[in-house]
Parts: structure tokens; C-alpha cells; sequence
């Protein structure tokens, strides 16, 4: 039972009790079940999606995430094998092509983690959340006030 928010967020945990699991399927590469969530978080009833499109950030989210991917990997490879930037010298095409393979291997972990770190942007950790019901907003379906 992790209190931490980065460790919600990279375990894919509700934000507001920091407990339940958000996706359906625990696997990230089960891609019939890759972005399916659960629609109210099986612990404290949050729903997961907020209002309709909700989600639609997570695209900034995610490349930010390929971003600080390619940079880190860009450091790394720099300082363990060192390139230069030189027509003879190949090795800048070796870290190209294999940062590229790796992160298509990668991005059903970006997607999810993307999710789990936009809807932590915008609900908030309750340490008392077995105590204090819900607040809904006009924003919410009629059929997420039923749980």
C-alpha cells in the first residue's frame, strides 16, 4: 500500500485513495486491454474519467515522457560509449536507431503512465477518503453519481 504519489503514479494507483488500480488489465502489453480503465476506482469509487475527453492531454504528458526518454538515453550513450559527431563515425546512428526501437517497445508504458500522471494532475491524494464522500461537479455524467 504505497502513501507515495511518484509511486501511485508508476504503479498506475488511484490518486485520491492511492490503493486501487486504475487499468482493468495489470499487464501493459496486453493490448487488447492497453488504455482500459476501470470506471470508478475498485477501492474508493473515484471515477476515472473525470468528464468526457478527459484523457485528450495525455498526449503532452506522453511526450514530455519521449522527450526526457531520448535525452536521457542521449546522455547515457555520450558518457558510456562516447560519439562524436564525425561523417566517419557511425556510432550516433546506433544510438538513433535502437532509441527508436526501444521506444515503440516502450510506449504502452509511456501511455499508461501518462494517464496515471494526468489524472494525479487533477485529484487529489485524500488520506481520509473512507470518511468524506465524493464531490461531484457540473462537469460530471448523471451516471457517475450513482457510485
Amino acid at each position: 500500500m504505497s502513501k507515495n504519489i511518484l509511486a501511485s503514479m508508476l504503479t498506475n494507483k488511484c490518486p485520491r485513495c492511492r490503493e486501487g488500480k486504475l487499468f482493468v488489465s495489470s499487464n501493459a502489453y496486453d493490448l487488447s486491454n492497453i488504455t482500459k480503465m476501470n470506471e470508478h476506482c475498485p477501492v474508493c469509487g473515484q471515477p476515472t474519467e473525470i468528464e468526457v475527453g478527459f484523457y485528450v492531454g495525455t498526449g503532452y504528458v506522453s511526450y514530455a515522457l519521449t522527450v526526457a526518454y531520448f535525452v536521457s538515453s542521449f546522455v547515457a550513450w555520450k558518457v558510456l560509449i562516447g560519439m562524436t559527431f564525425d561523417l566517419d563515425d557511425n556510432r550516433i546512428l546506433y544510438w538513433l536507431f535502437s532509441s527508436i526501437v526501444l521506444v515503440i517497445l516502450l510506449q504502452p508504458i509511456f501511455m499508461r503512465l501518462s494517464r496515471s500522471i494526468w489524472i494525479a494532475m487533477f485529484v487529489s491524494y485524500n488520506k481520509d477518503w473512507k470518511d468524506q464522500p465524493l464531490e461531484y461537479n457540473e462537469r460530471m455524467d448523471d451516471h457517475m453519481k450513482e457510485h
